[in-house]
């Protein structure tokens, strides 16, 4: 009855086809690839887990630290909230302890790379020697900090030091170096600057290696002179190792530990203590981890903000082959 009124012959369902869900497909993509992911895991996951202890949760905590007090003798850390921070800036200690931080950092980024920069143009000359001076340059940033700071220590006492007998021909009288407040932090700058700049030549000399030799070429051809060249082709050609030196000179600087430990102590009073030497004189000295904590975490923000801006500019400026 129901075909004649219609007219229409109903055909049996057919079933619908089979879709495949998100979880089927997740399945099959595991089953085809489970080996390479297991692979992965093992040699990443290590890393990964070595990152992440050693790198990772030390900031995380370092930051919860940062909002307690702690002599790290008691049980556990009182919670203070933002007092260790409010301590430390309306502290006039601490105001000069960053700018001591800023002239130390400046000083000894713009005098390694500049140092290192002229060095590398004399290394990278054909001369009797030359591999050997090349390696005599880098010996001072593998020697240990400790090691330099007691030869400069002996090489700056004002009483028989070697600078004393430099000076002493020329009339002028070896100050205190380490133990005065005018001259202890440009003693430790000379020093960093002196350790750093075998490591800036040295990259310095490879970058020139590599520059293509055409380019000086044709603007000898042109009529450049030397510090012509070295102004529009050199130097130019060079940004993207000098754009790598300034970030690692920076947060080497500010990292500074070793030879203030041994020639100065920070001292006298605060005169060459910088932000570095800061967090470990309240953390191992004054026990008062919770405004080492603090201190950490604004050297931790000023690095960030520096290397941001740095890679903002080298954006803009640096160009690579």
């Amino acid at each position: 009855m129901t075909r004649a009124l219609t007219g229409r012959t109903q055909l049996p369902a057919q079933p619908a086809p089979e879709t495949r869900t998100p979880q089927r497909r997740w399945h099959r993509t595991l089953r085809r690839h489970g080996k390479e992911y297991l692979l992965f895991a093992a040699l990443v996951g290590p890393n990964l887990a070595l990152i992440l202890v050693f790198s990772y949760w030390p900031v995380i905590y370092n930051c919860y630290l940062s909002f307690t007090s702690w002599d790290m003798i008691s049980p556990a850390p009182t919670w203070v909230g933002l007092d260790e921070y409010r301590e430390l800036f309306t502290s006039a200690d601490f105001g000069h302890v960053l700018l001591n931080t800023v002239k130390f950092v400046v000083l000894i980024v713009v005098g390694a790379i500049v140092g290192g920069l002229a060095t590398s143009l004399v290394l990278n000359q054909r001369l009797v020697g030359r591999g050997l001076a090349r390696t005599v340059s880098f010996a001072p940033h593998i020697v240990s900090g400790a090691a330099i700071a007691a030869l400069w220590l002996f090489m700056l006492d004002p009483s028989f030091g070697l600078v004393r007998a430099l000076l002493e021909p020329l009339g002028i009288s070896s100050p205190q170096w380490t133990t005065s407040s005018h001259y202890s932090l440009y003693a430790l700058v000379l020093v960093y600057v002196w350790k750093g700049i075998g490591f800036s030549a040295i990259i310095y000399v490879a970058g020139l290696q590599n520059l293509p030799a055409d380019l000086f070429e044709a603007a000898t051809l042109d009529g450049a002179n030397g510090w012509q060249r070295f102004r529009h082709v050199t130097f130019p050609l060079l940004s993207p190792v000098t754009y790598f030196l300034v970030v690692t000179s920076v947060i080497g600087a500010f990292q500074a530990y070793d030879v203030t430990a041994v020639m100065t102590g920070g001292g006298p009073g605060q005169s060459s203590t910088t932000l570095s030497w800061f967090i470990y004189r309240q953390a191992f000295q004054a026990s008062n981890a919770g405004l080492a904590a603090a201190a950490a975490m604004v050297m931790l923000v000023i690095l960030l903000t520096i290397t941001m801006l740095i890679a903002r500019y080298g954006e803009r400026r640096v160009t690579y082959q």
